[in-house]
């Protein structure tokens, strides 16, 4: 009998992180079911994605590790999951750990370390400080040119007053 192992995941900003995740559930089992979050679910949840659920898929579907990638569109299917797909394993990462303690009537339910210093809400947090940097920094340089333009502004609105 096969072992099939289920996760579930947003997968936005896709990095190294998720896929050793993906690699080490892989490794418990002969399959590797994925269930990817929806766009209306996480607009549902508050969450918000720079990726399309279509693109997010596309990404897990053509993994090697992944056999089987789903769409999770609420977070009552997984038990629905677990039985239609013969589920083995449930496994998430420790982020979430005793979350998902409710699914041991149903399989195993293990909860993985994370890859360190990597997260994609780490990424979008650094991608917003750059954001706000760069915008700090063009007002910055801006204000020397700005002194430059105004005198000429002035004396352009006086002329038209004229």
């Amino acid at each position: 009998m096969k072992k099939v192992v289920l996760t579930y995941g947003t997968f936005d900003l896709f990095h190294t992180g998720h896929l050793s995740l993906l690699n080490r559930l892989k490794a418990l089992g002969d399959e590797l079911f994925v269930g990817v979050t929806t766009d209306e679910f996480n607009v549902f949840r508050g969450k918000q994605t720079i990726f399309c659920f279509e693109d997010r898929i596309q990404i897990i579907r053509n993994l090697k590790c992944v056999d089987l990638a789903i769409s999770m569109q609420n977070g009552e299917q997984k038990a629905n999951d677990i039985r239609r797909y013969g589920v083995s394993i449930f496994g998430m990462g420790n982020d979430w750990e005793g979350r998902f303690d409710d699914l041991r009537s149903h399989c195993e339910v293990i909860y993985l370390p994370r890859t360190e210093n990597i997260s994609s809400t780490k990424i979008k947090k650094l991608l917003e400080v750059l954001n706000r940097t760069h915008i700090s920094d063009l007002r910055k340089a801006s204000d020397p040119i700005t002194a430059i333009v105004e005198p000429f502004d002035e004396q352009i609105a006086r002329k038209d007053d004229r």
